[in-house]
């Protein structure tokens, strides 16, 4: 009679299993959210089926500080015209919208190129205050949107001293 072999079985404990599943859903959430951004990534690059550029390369980084008397967001669109950017103030939320379509073609002897850039986004933020929506000023030079928003006189005064223990 054959002596039977015996086998080693694997197993995981479920910590360790529910560690892979976070970072499977992880990797979805991050996946998704450059396909949203991104719908048309290069194809055979890397990006293409690990996202692992960060978010901040795709959407345009926002700066929102308070003043005395105002809030101002500063948004960098590098590339962009005033023309292709919409700003709206909801409530206390501000939304910046824009879309890029940008073609270059350059023909030469012996020499043809031809680049498109294109690609749209959304950011949101909300506001620290409630700010003057009438009085709402925006200013766009060398790819970057300025946006000053006056406060009101209510949001003015409103300041809270903490005690630190």
């Amino acid at each position: 009679m054959a002596k039977a072999e015996e086998k080693a079985v694997a197993t995981k404990k479920p910590s360790e299993i529910a560690s892979r599943v976070e970072d499977i859903e992880h990797w979805m959430e991050r996946f998704m959210d450059d396909m949203w951004r991104r719908p048309f990534p290069n194809l055979f690059g890397r990006d293409r089926w690990l996202p692992l550029r960060p978010l901040s390369v795709r959407m345009p980084s926002l700066d929102v500080y308070e003043e005395e008397d105002s809030v101002v967001v500063k948004a960098e669109l590098p590339g962009m015209k005033k023309e292709d950017v919409e700003v709206n103030l909801a409530g206390e939320t501000l939304t910046i919208k824009g879309e890029k379509k940008d073609e270059k073609e350059v023909k030469e002897d012996n020499y043809y190129r031809r680049e498109r850039s294109y690609g749209s986004f959304l950011r949101s933020v909300g506001l620290p205050c409630e700010v003057k929506s009438d009085e709402i000023k925006a200013s766009f030079k060398d790819g970057v949107l300025e946006i000053r928003m006056p406060k009101t006189e209510e949001a003015k005064k409103k300041s809270v001293s903490v005690k630190i223990d």
